[in-house]
This record gives structure tokens, sequence and C-alpha cells, in this order.
């Protein structure tokens, strides 16, 4: 089988892509071109990141689906011009990402690592760490990132419950239904929902004042998640003890923000979990297999559900 492939993303990002596409194609036993630049009417499959310059899908008239780069598809599901199946970025690399993110980030804070980084020199204060048995984690949103983390926390001993929109039987992980007390039992919250007009504003001032007072947050998932304000104004009466946060309405988070200056809060460059070459192109060289083969794509995007 032949196929034309656009690459409709940065140019930096194909020089990254470009032979490893070739290669994970070429395993699959696909015979592919694939360039930047492509006669609309001749692509077969688009390979995209929502800050391409295809922003109009019409003519693209042969093309049987568009592959996201991206694990979010927040910026290009409601496009109305896209009428193809989209499929989001699921590989192994962005899970294991993921996992490392979250799990280290809250034994950073778990075992108060800061206090001892910082300490000055001859500071001798042996404070024991809670125990992992102890300390409750409810992972909010349990796709694909989110189970494997509630699996690794789990692994590690914290008393993990989980809580997703579409209600999940996950052995060994304390499913809720109610969003609320989810929360109420939240030592940590760990943000892992996907962009959605009915995510926004999960964490508010009603919910958050319902989390345990001390509470830490982690937002690797999307900025949107949280209303920033009414965070500011947890972490300032002290309700909420933490939060590290990844992911921002607007980025790169700007200068002036209060989070920049909250001694309480930490900013990652939105790093928790990246796209790398050489794995997720072995996703999407398995899509473009699925699609000639006329078997369902993997990952494809529920245009209701936004995810």
């Amino acid at each position: 089988m032949s196929v034309n492939v656009l690459f409709a993303a940065t140019k930096a990002r194909w020089e990254e892509y470009r032979d490893p596409l070739h290669a994970a194609l070429s395993e699959v036993g696909v015979t592919a071109k694939i360039d930047i630049d492509m006669a609309p009417r001749q692509v077969d499959y688009i390979v995209y990141a929502p800050n391409s310059e295809v922003q109009d899908f019409t003519p693209y008239t042969r093309a049987k689906a568009v592959l996201n780069l991206w694990a979010g598809v927040e910026a290009v599901v409601h496009n109305p011009t896209l009428k193809i199946p989209l499929c989001r970025m699921v590989d192994p690399a962005l899970t294991q990402g993921m996992v490392e993110w979250v799990t280290g980030h809250i034994l950073r804070l778990h075992l108060g690592m800061d206090a001892h980084i910082t300490a000055s020199p001859g500071t001798w204060r042996p404070v024991a760490p809670p125990l992992a048995f102890d300390t409750r984690v409810t992972v909010l949103g349990l796709g694909e990132l989110g189970l494997a983390c509630a699996e690794a926390l789990k692994g590690l001993g914290f008393d993990v419950a989980g809580w997703s929109r579409t209600p999940k039987d996950i052995p060994g992980i304390t499913g809720f239904h109610g969003l609320d007390e989810a929360l109420a039992r939240a030592d940590y919250a760990v943000l892992l929902l996907p962009a959605t007009s009915d995510t926004e504003n999960t964490l508010n001032a009603r919910t958050l004042a319902l989390m345990p007072a001390g509470a830490r947050i982690l937002n690797p998932g999307r900025g949107p998640l949280i209303d920033d304000k009414a965070l500011l104004n947890a972490l300032d009466t002290g309700h909420i003890a933490h939060a590290t946060l990844d992911v921002f309405r607007t980025e790169p988070l700007p200068p002036g923000h209060g989070y920049w200056h909250h001694k309480s809060v930490t900013v990652t460059p939105h790093v928790a979990s990246e796209t790398r070459a050489a794995y997720s192109s072995k996703t999407v060289a398995e899509n473009i297999r699925r699609g000639e083969a006329g078997e369902p794509f993997l990952h494809q995007v529920d245009r209701r559900a936004g995810y």
C-alpha cells in the first residue's frame, strides 16, 4: 500500500519526526510519501498539531483521518470544517512521562524534600515523613494517563481513589461517582481530565472548600480545569497547602501571574508529558495501517464528548 501523508506541524517538529515516521511506516508495511507541503487533494492522512497553519480542512477531500500529535484535542475537536475521524495521541512515552512527573512531585511533597534541600548547613531536624499508607490521593480523570498514574501511586502504597465523568470499576482503586465525595477525601488531588465545557473550573471556590485542610493539588492535565483566582485565595488562607502546576490557561505563563510569585506554588513549564517522535510515530503509523486495512482507528475522538 502507498499513501500520501501531510505533516501539518511546525518545521522544527518535521525535522524531529521525518526519519522516525518513515521508519515506523516501513515497519508496518506502509509505503508513504510524507511532506510538509502537499496539494490538499492528494493528501490521504494528516499528521497534525493544533498550532499548525492548517485550520481549514475543507480542501482535503481525499483525507481519511487527522492524526493528532498531542494528547489534547480541545483546540481542534470543534473545528466545523473537520468532517473526518480525529485521533488523539496515546503512546507509551506519553504515559510513562506522566507517571514519572506525578509520582515524582507527589513524593517530593509527601517526603518534605524541600525542607531538607533548602535547610541551612548544620540544621538537624529528624522529623519522620508520613507513610503512603496513611495518605489519600484522588485522581480526577481515569483515562489512559490517569489510570496509569493511579496504579503507580497504588503500587507505592498510597490510598488511591479515582473519579471520572464516566464511572469506571478498577480493581484496587476506589471509584467515586460524585466529585464532591471524591474531593472530600483528597489529601492530594491529581487533575488529568480533558478540557471541555463540562470540566472547566472543576476546582473552584466551592469544590476547593470541600478538600481537607492542608490538601495539595497537582495539575498536569489542562489549565482551564482550575479557577485560578479561587485557587490563589485557597492558598492564601492555607486551606490548600501547595499547588504544583504544569499547565495554564495562557502559555507561557505571563511573568506577572500570581502563580509565579506565590510561595506555595510550584510552576513547571508544560513538561509533565511530552510526545517523543520515536514513540508517537509508531502510533501514527499503526493508525495509517489500520485506515488502509479498513480496521477501526486507535484512540478516535468522540466529538460529542470532546475527547
